[in-house]
């Protein structure tokens, strides 16, 4: 059963909320830890992730990590990063996790956080499912004046001025910024990446976002040009020469129009919007095993209903 509990920060000692529910049974369990998005709280959403952790018998825990996005305090703080080590801490003291699988999943804002806290401490986790993501917090303000201008004002809030024109303000959105990181964790956790086509035109979050964050973490020789980054956020489609050979079927209806695995990264590009599929997250998560290689074989069949985020 889903419940509130509360767990405190080693950070500045206070009791932060996080929606939490155990696995049945006695035995060793996976953990999901869970990310809200952008604009949302522990409160919110939490049903996506939950339905999920109940179908594979999973621990599941959604922190609050200091809320939606406008304040200096959350969007990718030390705080942020600290509260969510203390979640998985939680966790292991009062429920028995199996350390060999421990998850963490999370769409656009939360996809943020989640390839942010790939890069600052790969050690936690087993593998890290990021959908939609935000890698670059500077880039995501000057596109989001253009396009969805509350996202460039929260960002300014959190960082403490415009990055544009604040050194200061650049320095923090840099530091909140999953690319600054992610060489920590190249070859030391197993990272699954994936958007849908058309973010950034019928979502808030161009696909090059998730794009750059591959090219940290793959081998030199399979990244993706620049050039290729600007036609497919344009064109919203996948240029012949990078069309995918196969599909998926864990994807369903949502064809795979792009993938490349290159070292423990993979990328997918798939009809969709601003989505994440949690299903077909959590099937490609439940084959990964600390210690073990990573496994990015397709994924069976699985409910590939797509959850439209909110930011």
């Amino acid at each position: 059963m889903i419940e509130k509990i509360e767990y405190k920060s080693k950070f500045d000692g206070t009791l932060q909320p996080a929606m939490c529910q155990p696995a049945r049974g006695t035995e060793p369990r996976p953990l999901m830890v869970a990310l809200h998005t952008w604009s949302f709280t522990y409160e919110a959403n939490c049903d996506v992730y939950s339905q999920v952790a109940e179908q594979y018998n999973w621990h599941m825990i959604f922190p609050h990590f200091r809320g939606p996005n406008w304040t200096p305090e959350a969007c990718g703080s030390d705080l942020v990063v600290s509260d969510l080590e203390d979640a998985v801490a939680y966790m292991k003291a009062n429920y028995q996790v199996d350390p060999s699988k421990i998850y963490l999943v999370g769409g656009s804002g939360g996809g943020h956080c989640s390839l942010l806290m790939a890069g600052r401490r790969p050690d936690l986790w087993t593998a890290v499912s990021a959908w939609c993501p935000i890698s670059d917090i500077a880039l995501w303000h000057k596109q989001c004046l253009n396009h969805v201008k509350v996202y460039a004002g929260h960002i300014e809030k959190a960082c403490g001025g415009n990055p544009a024109e604040s050194e200061t303000a650049l320095r923090e959105a840099q530091l909140r910024s999953p690319l600054s990181w992610l060489p920590n964790a190249i070859d030391n956790v197993t990272v699954d990446i994936n958007t849908g086509i058309h973010d950034g035109h019928t979502g808030s979050v161009p696909i090059g976002q998730a794009i750059r964050a591959f090219n940290i973490l793959a081998d030199e020789k399979d990244r993706i040009s620049e050039e290729d980054i600007a036609y497919m956020e344009a064109n919203e489609k996948v240029p012949e020469h990078l069309a995918a050979k196969e599909g998926d079927p864990a994807f369903g209806p949502h064809t795979v129009y792009f993938r490349r695995q290159s070292k423990r990264v993979r990328l997918t590009l798939f009809e969709g919007g601003h989505d994440i599929l949690p299903v077909v997250s959590a099937e490609w998560l439940a084959r990964q095993t600390k210690g073990k290689p990573a496994d990015w074989s397709t994924g069976k069949a699985v409910d590939s209903t797509s959850a439209e985020l909110s930011k």
